[in-house]
Parts: structure tokens; sequence; C-alpha cells
């Protein structure tokens, strides 16, 4: 074995087997709880084993070939996750973000020998994500022999979280909800494909963030980053969902202060968001109910946001106590969001507008 593959599967094998914490007050009383996969102890986050998927398929495949350049659209962690499998299999990585991610990141991602292009403007109708892949189209026409794994719609991007689902399986014997942040659709779906096939009666509960088009809200400006979308990534499951959530950010802020301070467990936006649903699941539940949520990251991204009361007190996030209880909505576009929220009538809203085009009823 040369010293690069050496160095390569050194580097592989710092990704998966993340711990599961127990997690109770102030979330739930001292006698229920959730737990908590911590997937914010693999070296970029949950993305790690995405990135790493997707580019071992596509070198199986030919897709791509040895030392040619990666190109992908990213809001943070699968960027962490592509500068991981750039190093491990030796191919230059360019990715593509947009004003609103944290300088320390871009800072991060660059010593990690990623180079960070910036879009300028957002996109008229999908936001900075839509121009973020505008710009990976252009960059692919652009630099020879370039591929870009397409994280919004490639299968490859679920089938990844098999093993995520498996650790699960075997540290909890018993899983009868799971709550994961959506924002490509990726470790929702994969992680609970896999599951059910253990567990049928395992439900799904999504959580996603006030202003995202994910599951047929409209499109805001978002302060939350690693959840939601602009954008309708086909790689959301959502005939898997029983319900979701969406959670606003000063919602989310006092949820990833609570965790930090009473369970010394850190992560942004996803994490908090992810949090205060599965607290409110198992509080609410029949106690026999085993709830487990996936943290998708940790909080070194978060430090100058989420953990900054200069920028928490500038956007209103401070002091911020969540309503015990959502607010509850028949559907999920009955009206505009602003606050916690749950429905449970989940419709692709892609699909619905094909059927009211047709002149059906949407699901």
């Amino acid at each position: 074995m040369s010293p690069a593959t050496a160095r390569g599967s050194a580097l592989s094998a710092l990704v998966g087997n993340t711990p599961v914490l127990r997690v109770s007050e102030p979330f739930t009383p001292p006698d229920r709880g959730f737990w908590a996969k911590l997937e914010g102890f693999n070296p970029g986050g949950i993305k790690d084993r995405a990135a790493l998927y997707m580019v071992e398929r596509a070198h199986a495949r030919g897709d791509l070939l040895p030392g040619r350049p990666i190109v992908e659209s990213t809001s943070g962690t699968l960027g962490l996750g592509l500068a991981l499998a750039g190093t491990v299999h030796g191919h230059p990585v360019t990715l593509v973000t947009d004003p609103g991610l944290e300088p320390s990141m871009t800072r991060l991602l660059m010593a990690y020998g990623a180079r960070v292009d910036t879009v300028a403007e957002p996109h008229p109708v999908g936001g900075w994500q839509e121009a973020r892949r505008t710009r990976v189209a252009e960059l692919l026409q652009e630099i020879p022999g370039a591929w870009c794994p397409d994280q919004y719609n490639n299968p490859d991007n679920v089938a990844a979280y098999a093993p995520l689902a498996l650790e699960l399986a075997d540290s909890l014997e018993q899983i009868d909800v799971l709550v994961c942040s959506v924002g490509t659709g990726g470790h929702s779906a994969g992680i609970s494909r896999v599951l059910r096939r253990l567990r049928p009666r395992l439900r799904l509960v999504g959580v996603d963030t006030i202003g995202s088009t994910i599951f047929g809200q409209p499109a805001r400006p978002r302060l939350m980053r690693g959840l939601g979308s602009s954008i309708h990534p086909r790689n959301v499951a959502y005939d898997e969902f029983a319900e979701v959530h969406w959670v606003a950010p000063g919602e989310a802020v006092w949820a990833c202060r609570q965790l930090a301070t009473l369970h010394y467990a850190t992560g942004g936006w996803s994490v908090g968001a992810v949090a205060l649903v599965a607290g409110w699941l198992a509080r609410t539940l029949p106690a026999s109910a085993r709830v487990v949520a996936v943290f998708p990251d940790g909080p070194q991204r978060y430090l100058d946001t989420v953990y900054d009361d200069a920028y928490c007190a500038a956007h209103g996030l401070l002091d911020v106590l969540p309503a015990p209880d959502p607010q509850v909505v028949a559907r999920c576009d009955e009206e505009e969001i602003t606050r916690w929220t749950r429905c449970t009538r989940i419709t692709d809203p892609l699909s619905a507008r094909a059927d009211v085009r047709d002149g059906g009823a949407a699901r």
C-alpha cells in the first residue's frame, strides 16, 4: 500500500461510529428523554458520509476519473466532506458558496485545500441555491473533466446513510420515531429506509426552517443554514414522512444553548431545531415510545452566530422562549409559517402543482 493510499484509508476511518447521547431536561421531564446521534463527532459532520460515498461510487462507475476536479454547491457541511474526500482520493475540489457562508467556514474550507467560489447575487426564483447551481454548471463547462456530485438529486446521497442506520440499530434495540432535519433530503431518506426494513412501524418526522420551500412554503430569506432549501431537491422522500415541523431561528438558538449548558452537546441550527421537536415528541408520546434524533454537526461554524450574543441580539434571537407545543396547520401551504409549526399532511409541492395543472386534487 502506497503512503497516499494508507493516509486516505486512515482519514476515511475517522468517519462513522459516532456516539449516542440521552437528552432529557429541559426538553422533557427527567423521567422522559430522547436519544441523539452525535454526527458532529465526524471530522466535518454528517455529510462526510455522503461525500465519501458519492465520490467512491463515481469512481466505481467511471464518472470521476483519477485526479479530476470535483465541483459542487454547498452551504458548508458538504463542503467539508468533499474537502475530506478530495484529500482521501486525490482530487482538487472547488466549492461554490454564497455570501451567507460564515467567514470562519470559508477559511476552514480553504485550509483543507478547497477552492471557494462565491456567487454575488441570488437567483430571482431559486435564491442563493439556484445561483450556486448555475455557477456550478458554468464551472463544469470551463474545467476539463470536472465532476459534480449533485447532492440534491444524487441517489448515492441517500444510500450513503445506510451505515448510520445500522449503527443506530446496533446501539438502540428499540426505535419508534426518527427525527431528522431536512435539506437535500439525503440522511432522512437514507436512514429511515434502512431502519424501516428492521422496524416496519418506524415514524419519520422531518424538521425544516421557516422560509424554506421544501414542504410547500414560500421562499424567504433564511438565517438558518444546514437545513431548508429554496429549491425542491428530488432526494426528499415525501412519502416517508409522518409529519413535518418548521422551526424559527430564535427557537433553534434557545434549544442549542440549552443543549450546551445542560448536556455539553453543541451543534448548529439543525441541531437546535431537531432537539426542540424531538423533546416535544418524547414528552407527548406514550412513555414507552423511543424517540431518536440525528444531530448533524458540531458547533465550530456557529460560534459567530448561534453562540454569539451580539449576533443573536442584532437578529432578535435572544431570550426567545419556544411555545410548549407547536402551532398546527392542516396543510403545508395553508398559511405562511413564522414560528414552530407542525403538519401531518405531507405532499410533494411539485407533484401537487402538477395535480392542479391536470385538474386533479393534490394528494
